[in-house]
């Protein structure tokens, strides 16, 4: 009637209009009601698109939207607005456009906390795959209207607004770890046909894995402004990491509920395209928290997720399984030689066994992982491969399939001369522990391993080997075996001194070693999250005094004879303070904080980011504190790796001045006081760390500078600054030894150099300068006519690049030799990590890994660390043979000289590179082409090469990079002149 029609619109009393209007007709409406009641009214799911499309009320919304969640319908009980049909996707497309944009903060400041809600209601609608759908669909819309009107100069202000509604309804449509389990119940429901399942399975897998949620938010979060952000808060769905994770916790939480094979299979397919996000590491570590390491954990729910996955990809989560628990249980123990060792030991054990014990794939991807190119936890430490070989030694054929194959490799004379050290001696350490394992349970088989032909040649290759360390790894594992299976008379006992050391001692001692599979419960964390109280520092004792405290003072009275002048001491002029000075005293700060001590204070400074005090002197005070602390308790070494995390991802947030010269002296720091430590921990964390490219730069520098300090090349201020008082002398007692200026050591760091951005550059530069002086004065001797013009030319770009270097001199610059000891270090702790690592993040299949290393700043400036570390080590160290054959190898490869195309920055490295080699490696040039003939021939091609591409004569970079690439030339024809014999035969060979 009108009269109803009337009141619905008001919302008042029946005012009987009848009296006063008389209707031309009458028309019956069956859904403008409003009212609780509204849900019995409805008559279909006609009837709530007929209401949603027509502006309805509050009242009416809420009852729509709870009939349509709630699925009830009377004369369609089989309609769910989540099934796909064509009035559920009109539904949703009004409820998108239409409802979203204008009840959207409405419904949300009215959900009162409660599930049922209006605000609920509406975002179950949407959680199928066509809502979701619809939600891209509308902010596609949005975003390429958002760019027409931006190209057009147009502004419209409401639609950031209509995106940022949208992001925040796909936020909450998803949240939460349960969500995709849902989206898959309901869609899924009473679908026994697998045909009907398979095309579900392909589009929710498109949805959620394909990485398009990610790249569509984070284009529409890129359009709002920074208000609308701060309004609407963080949108998780554009972080890549944040997306792996959420996504990764709802494969976890599907995956230990009740399954069937469609739903195993697809929770199976959402975690393999969870592994390709970028952050494969983060889903990896979601699966381990959540089926393998926790309390009553079944192994069926991880292996029917495993069961599922291509064997690549089985491989890829065994791999970095490995890795991680090495990374969080295992590096920490060192040798693992102490009684804490083994439980943790077993515990691994015990994870890798549920990981691999249903599978035969699996087991033999472990074998593999033990043998192969990976370098069985290249970089790691033996723990891992202690708990790898307690797994596979339950089998059989397994155990002896891997000592079989690391016999094979270990005498392979390829795999010696061009494998990276670390691999090799992991490798020997498998050997080790699987021949310990075969002798313990299948001694015979052993015995005949050891009379093999493959063991023989091992043995004889090894011993015949031009590296150092190749033979001795050959000697100690000889000794080893032989000792297992040979009588006393009949032992293989090189009576070498290395041997017999400790380390000797120590490789010798593997197969000695039996671990077992335990359990995971080591491994677990406590069930109860409450703080750890922290330790506090015990007062000072007060010591008891037997006078009584004195609470006035003493006047007394001296006489003239007592008092004289030089006993007075006048009181000095105070300095001007600038807080004292302030007119407004409650603006002076009483409260500054002290300087850290304390490397613990040290630590607690540098997490206290809300500080700017605290950060500022956590910064000053770092580099000294560090290097002061360095012989003096275990306080750095305890805290090394804590603090050299802190300060790789510190970041500047106050603009604090000098911070990235404070913030890498900190840096340097660590590695002069531990390098042996650090060393490969900065190497690891180049390659393994999340960090930013400017981040992965710091962590170079940081290695080129402390290895050339250790060295004694550059030794920083610090380092004087940084001696305790007690070793040096009073100042008046000093000053009788010393002339009048202040001692160094107590030098203020408001006087110490800055280390500029670009350091390294800045080395190589002098370095290159000095290599090739002695060619433009060897060069100046011999030209004549037009070629003094062209050394002219040449001296004076020299000269200007370095203002030091006098190019008169025709005397070779003299090579610094450094300790035996000191080159040992820099080759095993600095330059060894960085190669092997290389090469074995050449062959990963993880595409993020090579795209870091392959960026062209890191690959330039990692190329050139390299160079500097072989530099720093110097002609008298004893591995140079293996460094050089691993650095030369290395600057071969086709992907590194594939990104010196068009790159000047990447083919400077490479030539400073070579040039560095062929200057360290000049009076063993014979050996040089004796082994590497092939590399040396190969190296003269390519220069020459390059030397010809570039133009020059402009006086820029291309003209510095065309020099050092003739620089190179005339070093290498030097040594192919000299020794083209030596050559000619290799190459014949």
């Amino acid at each position: 009637m009108a009269s109803l029609a009337l009141k619905n619109v008001t919302g008042g009393q029946d005012t009987r209009m009848d009296d006063f209007l008389t209707p031309a007709n009458s028309v019956r409406s069956k859904v403008k009601r409003t009212g609780p009641n509204l849900v019995q009214e409805l008559g279909t799911p006609d009837d709530a698109l007929d209401v949603l499309r027509h502006e309805p009320d509050y009242h009416s919304l809420i009852s729509t939207l709870r009939y349509l969640a709630l699925g009830q319908s009377r004369n369609a009980a089989d309609f769910d607005i989540r099934k796909p049909s064509p009035l559920g996707a009109q539904l949703i497309h009004v409820l998108v456009t239409e409802i979203v944009p204008n009840y959207w903060t409405l419904l949300k400041e009215d959900t009162d906390g409660k599930k049922t809600s209006g605000f609920h209601n509406l975002l179950a609608c949407f959680r199928s795959a066509g809502g979701i759908n619809a939600i891209f669909n509308r902010l596609r819309a949005h975003i390429q209207d958002a760019r027409m009107r931006d190209s057009r100069g147009g502004e419209r202000r409401d639609v950031p607004m209509n995106i940022g509604t949208l992001l925040d309804l796909l936020r909450h449509v998803l949240e939460g770890e349960n969500r995709v389990f849902e989206i898959w119940g309901s869609a899924t429901a009473g679908l026994d046909n697998p045909s009907q399942t398979k095309p579900l399975i392909q589009e929710l897998l498109s949805i959620f894995g394909s990485g398009k949620i990610i790249s569509l938010a984070a284009e529409a979060e890129g359009l709002l402004d920074s208000s609308s952000k701060q309004t609407l808060g963080v949108f998780w769905l554009a972080d890549a990491v944040k997306y792996t994770a959420w996504l990764s916790d709802n494969v976890v939480k599907a995956q230990v509920m009740d399954d069937t094979p469609e739903q195993s299979k697809f929770f199976s397919g959402l975690f393999g395209k969870a592994l390709h996000l970028g952050h494969s590491e983060i889903a990896i570590r979601k699966m381990l928290s959540g089926l393998l390491l926790i309390r009553r954990a079944r192994s069926q729910h991880l292996d029917s997720l495993l069961d599922n996955l291509p064997q690549t990809e089985q491989r890829k989560v065994l791999f970095s399984t490995m890795k991680m628990l090495s990374t969080d249980y295992l590096d920490r123990l060192g040798n693992c030689d102490s009684a804490e060792s083994q439980a943790l030991i077993s515990a691994v054990a015990g994870a890798v066994n549920s990981f691999v014990s249903a599978s035969k794939v699996r087991r033999d991807h472990l074998v593999e992982w033990l043998v192969g190119s990976s370098g069985a936890g290249l970089g790691e430490g033996i723990g891992i491969r202690r708990a790898a070989l307690a797994v596979v030694s339950q089998e059989k054929e397994s155990t002896i399939a891997a000592l079989e194959r690391s016999i094979s490799q270990f005498g392979d004379q390829l795999y010696i001369k061009h494998s990276p050290m670390l691999q090799q001696e992991a490798h020997a350490q498998v050997l080790l522990l699987a021949a310990g394992y075969v002798h313990k349970r299948w001694p015979l088989k052993l015995s005949i391993l050891l009379k093999s032909s493959p063991w023989m040649n091992a043995i004889s290759n090894r011993l015949g080997a031009p590296h150092l360390r190749a033979r001795f790894l050959g000697m100690v594992v000889g000794e080893a075996l032989s000792g297992l299976v040979d009588k006393d008379d009949k032992r293989l006992n090189f009576k070498m001194e290395e041997t017999e050391q400790d380390e000797g001692k120590w490789y010798k001692e593997l197969v000695r070693i039996s671990d077992q599979v335990g359990t995971v419960e080591p491994l677990l964390k406590p069930q109860t999250d409450a703080p750890v109280p922290k330790k506090r520092r015990p007062a000072a004792p007060v010591k008891p005094s037997s006078q009584p405290r004195q609470q006035a003072f003493i006047i007394e009275e001296l006489s003239d004879e007592e008092l004289s002048d030089d006993d007075v001491v006048p009181y000095g002029k105070p300095d001007e303070d600038d807080e004292d000075s302030d007119e407004d005293a409650t603006l002076v700060r009483r409260d500054k904080p002290k300087a850290p001590v304390y490397i613990r204070d040290l630590i607690r400074y540098l997490r206290d980011t809300e500080n700017y005090d605290h950060q500022k002197l956590a910064l000053i005070t770092a580099p000294t504190l560090i290097r002061r602390k360095a012989n003096f308790g275990k306080e750095v070494a305890e805290h090394a790796e804590e603090l050299a995390g802190l300060l790789i991802g510190l970041q500047d947030k106050y603009e604090i001045e000098n911070f990235d010269n404070l913030k890498l002296q900190g840096m340097i720091a660590i590695v002069i006081a531990q390098p042996q430590l650090m060393g490969p921990w900065f190497s690891k964390t180049f390659f393994d760390g999340d960090y930013s490219v400017s981040q992965r730069a710091s962590v170079l520098v940081v290695l080129g500078l402390s290895a050339r300090e250790l060295a004694g090349f550059e030794v920083s201020e610090y380092a004087a600054a940084a001696s305790f008082p007690s070793k040096t002398l009073p100042e008046r007692v000093e000053r009788l030894f010393t002339s009048e200026q202040p001692s160094a050591e107590r030098l203020p760091s408001s006087s110490l150099k800055a280390l500029p951005p670009n350091a390294l550059d800045n080395m190589a530069r002098s370095i290159t300068s000095g290599l090739l002086a002695p060619l433009a004065a060897t060069a100046a001797d011999a030209a004549t006519g037009p070629d003094v013009l062209k050394l002219s030319t040449f001296t004076s770009q020299l000269a200007e690049s370095n203002p030091k270097v006098k190019i008169k001199t025709r005397a070779k610059p003299q090579i610094r030799t450094i300790k035996n000891t000191t080159a040992q270090l820099l080759s095993a702790s600095f330059f060894s990590p960085l190669t092997a690592r290389f090469q074995a993040a050449i062959h990963s299949s993880a595409s993020r890994t090579r795209g870091i290393i392959f960026q062209p700043y890191l690959l330039a400036l990692y190329i050139k660390t390299l160079a500097l570390l072989l530099h720093a080590a110097g002609p008298s160290t004893l591995a140079l043979p293996q460094m050089a054959a691993e650095l030369w190898g290395l600057l071969l490869n086709t992907g590194v000289r594939a990104q010196a195309i068009g790159d000047l920055s990447v083919t400077q490295s490479l030539l400073f590179a070579f040039l560095a080699l062929l200057d360290v490696n000049e009076d063993r040039m014979r050996d040089v082409c004796q082994d590497l003939g092939r590399e040396v021939v190969e190296t003269q091609e390519w220069v020459a090469g390059v030397f010809g591409g570039l133009r020059g004569g402009d006086g820029g970079d291309e003209e510095q990079v065309k020099m050092l690439a003739a620089g190179v030339l005339v070093r290498l024809n030097e040594g192919i002149e000299k020794y083209r014999l030596t050559l000619v035969g290799d190459l014949i060979g």
